[in-house]
């Protein structure tokens, strides 16, 4: 615990642990090929296959280094011709930088991340991934002194008020500048951030300098697909934009739920790409007591999170009287549910629907039930407020007090930290309504009606109601309580979602070993032959998707006996 409080103050501490992983947490091909150099050297030598841009670009994210220096040598295997993208200290601002966690606000607005985070980004990854022999470019290689002068005008010239919405020969530049000074900031709105221009500022320069790059870059070289993270923020949500201009097959990922496991997703962000996938995808699933079994396995552990990456509880409550003792909630009475994201989180990830924001959403619905005194409302705020790996500067429960004094009296607010199971509430209730968080994909799967009111992945899939605007939201409460549980017809639609979700979505790659604290695994390959085709089936899964443009589903369900449940 001193060690946290300590991680927590000083932002040195952190900024040297970071330098120390990079130097140390790098996966070691130059040890891993010693053993099968022949082998290695033969590979590259007959490849003669299909360019594939893997845009890591910040070399101090440790989860996208080790998965995609990986991606490469599995890829140059089966005999593509991989091409490395890292930015060497050309952004303002970038993925890598968050308000006191790796730099101060006035530190970056004063001087940029070149100060205390770019020495040590590029140099590390470079290193490592020059043990491969795949060709590694630069930033600087595809920038002009115009490109610059053009970056550093625009940063200058634009109205503050304008740059949100400026777009640049089709890019949304100010979007993805504005939502990656959010994300700094942790907070979804920074209108009273006293440096909060500078800051956007130097997003907006990076993002315009990024696009410069890919512009340079893919006038240059052709590209079958281009792969890399997350696929939002500056600088991925700039390549991806400007890859779909050129029209560049985009292939994003991100770190999934389960251990061991990740998403990958055609054209766009799993943010947005899982909320239009075809429901063909998975509505036709064969459903047996097997993958039933294995679905209710699953959810179970993850009330305490005993088969995830990210727990944020240690010790939930999960005695449901103790619970109605503390809250002071009475459930015999109705009750419903209200879930939120974290703000910025759910801001930058979900497009409003129904309301412009999460903040608004919240308030609209407080004063809703507040004239429906005979329903509990229970407003579950999202743990990772403060667990999270950016903990919320601009907390859910501070905006309601600022409204609110005190609270209807049938209107409970649950806060982050506590050890409350959500689960245990939820199951209390009539209905659910969310916002954007994956817990109603499991809610729906539990046989919880569920509302959607923001941009949820569960949405679309004929399994929830999904409000249209805010008329239509109210007109849903007003159906509450729910007389009529699900049919079993529609418990079955929503359990095989959830399966699909949970199980064909996220991806095993066996060799990602899950360890304690960041970067959260790293990578146990005994021989580079580990990533031939036919040695990992999620890794092929992968690669065909990347080489052939095929679906990223992994067939769980036919090799379940293979599985431990």
């Amino acid at each position: 615990m001193r060690i946290k409080k300590l991680l927590r103050k000083s932002i040195k501490l952190r900024q040297a642990i970071r330098n120390w992983r990079l130097k140390h947490i790098q996966p070691r091909w130059q040890k891993i090929l010693a053993r099968d150099r022949d082998y290695w050297n033969n590979k590259k030598a007959q490849k003669k296959g299909k360019n594939i841009l893997i845009a890591t670009s910040v070399g101090a994210y440790l989860p996208g280094v080790i998965t995609e220096s990986m991606l490469a040598a599995a890829l140059e295997i089966r005999g593509a011709n991989v091409h490395i993208l890292l930015c060497d200290g050309m952004l303002d601002a970038c993925l890598d930088c968050g308000y006191k966690i790796t730099e101060t606000d006035w530190t970056l607005a004063e001087f940029g991340p070149q100060k205390n985070l770019c020495g040590n980004c590029c140099v590390h990854t470079a290193k490592m991934l020059s043990a491969l022999g795949v060709t590694v470019y630069r930033y600087s290689d595809w920038l002009t002194k115009d490109d610059i002068l053009r970056a550093d005008r625009l940063a200058v010239e634009v109205p503050f008020e304008q740059i949100a919405h400026f777009t640049l020969e089709g890019i949304a530049i100010g979007e993805h500048a504005y939502s990656g000074a959010l994300r700094f900031y942790s907070k979804g709105s920074i209108d009273d951030e006293p440096l909060a221009e500078k800051i956007v500022r130097r997003y907006f320069r990076a993002a315009v300098i990024t696009a410069c790059v890919m512009q340079n870059l893919l006038r240059a070289q052709t590209y079958h697909a281009a792969v890399f993270h997350h696929g939002i923020y500056v600088p991925q949500g700039i390549i991806g934009e400007v890859c779909r201009n050129n029209r560049i097959p985009v292939i994003n990922w991100n770190v999934a739920y389960r251990k061991s496991c990740f998403i990958f997703s055609h054209t766009d962000t799993y943010h947005h790409s899982l909320m239009l996938e075809p429901t063909q995808n998975w509505e036709h699933l064969p459903w047996n007591t097997t993958l039933d079994s294995a679905l209710d396995n699953y959810l179970q552990s993850r009330w305490k999170g005993s088969q995830d990456w990210i727990w944020f509880h240690e010790r939930p409550q999960f005695d449901k009287d103790k619970i109605a003792s503390t809250t002071g909630i009475d459930f015999s009475r109705p009750c419903i549910g209200m879930l939120t994201n974290v703000m910025w989180d759910a801001q930058l990830h979900y497009p409003a629907n129904a309301f412009p924001n999460m903040r608004e959403w919240v308030l609209r619905t407080i004063e809703y039930f507040s004239t429906r005194p005979e329903l509990q409302l229970i407003i579950r705020i999202h743990p990772a407020e403060i667990w999270g790996g950016n903990p919320s500067r601009q907390k859910i429960a501070d905006e309601i007090k600022k409204v609110y004094d005190t609270l209807p009296s049938n209107i409970f607010v649950i806060l982050p930290e506590a050890d409350v199971s959500t689960y245990v509430l939820m199951k209390q209730c009539n209905a659910i309504i969310i916002y954007g968080t994956k817990m109603g994909v499991e809610l729906a799967s539990m046989g919880k009606p569920v509302i959607v009111a923001g941009e949820a992945w569960i949405r679309n899939k004929n399994i929830t109601m999904d409000a249209l605007n805010a008329e239509h939201y109210f007109a849903l409460l007003d159906t509450l309580p729910l007389k009529n549980c699900f049919s079993q017809n529609a418990i079955e639609r929503a359990r095989k979602y959830a399966f699909h979700f949970f199980f064909r979505r996220m991806i095993p790659l066996e060799f990602m070993k899950p360890i304690k604290g960041w970067p959260l695994f790293k990578l146990d390959l005994k021989s580079i032959r580990q990533l031939e085709q036919g040695n990992s089936l999620g890794l092929d899964i992968i690669c065909n998707g990347i080489l052939d443009g095929k679906e990223f589903i992994y067939p769980y369900e036919t090799t379940i006996d293979k599985n431990s449940l």
